[in-house]
C-alpha cells in the first residue's frame, strides 16, 4: 500500500521532470515537503521494488534529430548480450532491446538509431554491423509519431 505522500510523488514523476539542476527540489516545493524527504521516499520506493527504474524519453524532433530508424537484427543467442552492449554503446542509439523472434519475423535484437537524416541512420547501422559482425538486419524508419505518452498511475488535478 502506498501512503498519500508516495502517491503525490509518483504522480509528480508521471509528468516531465522540471529542467533544472535540482528537479526534485522543485517537486518538493510543489508538494510542500523538504527535498531530502522526496529523495528518502524515492529511495524507499526503489528499495521496495515499487519503482524499478527511471527512464527518459528522447523527443528527437526537439533535439535536432530529423530521422530515426528501428534496427531489427538477427543475432546468435550466444552472442546477444555482447552484441547488445556493443550496439548500445553507439552514441546514436537511444534504446537497445532483446525480443523473442516469431514465425516470419526472426529478429531478436532492436536498436533505435537517431540522426540528422536517413542516410546517416543507414551509415550508423552499417558501422554497427561492421563492429559486431551482424549482417542480417532491417531498418524501419519512423514516418509519423502517433502517440508518445507516459503511463499515468495517479491522476493529478490537471489530468482530471
Amino acid at each position: 500500500m502506498l501512503n498519500d505522500l508516495e502517491k503525490k510523488i509518483i504522480a509528480s514523476l508521471q509528468e516531465d521532470l522540471p529542467i533544472d539542476s535540482r528537479p526534485y527540489r522543485l517537486i518538493a516545493r510543489d508538494i510542500g515537503v523538504p527535498e531530502e524527504r522526496i529523495l528518502e521516499v524515492l529511495r524507499s520506493l526503489c528499495d521496495r521494488g515499487i519503482i524499478r527504474r527511471f527512464g527518459a524519453t528522447l523527443r528527437h524532433q526537439k533535439s535536432g534529430f530529423a530521422a530515426n530508424a528501428m534496427g531489427a537484427w538477427i543475432v546468435d543467442e550466444s552472442l546477444i548480450d555482447a552484441v547488445g552492449e556493443q550496439m548500445a554503446a553507439f552514441p546514436e542509439v537511444s534504446h537497445c532491446y532483446r525480443r523473442n523472434p516469431t514465425d516470419g519475423w526472426p529478429y531478436n535484437l532492436y536498436t533505435m538509431i537517431h540522426a540528422g537524416d536517413e542516410d546517416s541512420c543507414v551509415d550508423t547501422a552499417r558501422r554497427m554491423s561492421e563492429a559486431t559482425g551482424v549482417t542480417d538486419f532491417e531498418l524501419l524508419f519512423s514516418r509519423e509519431e502517433l502517440k508518445k505518452t507516459s503511463m499515468v498511475y495517479f491522476p493529478t488535478d490537471d489530468d482530471e
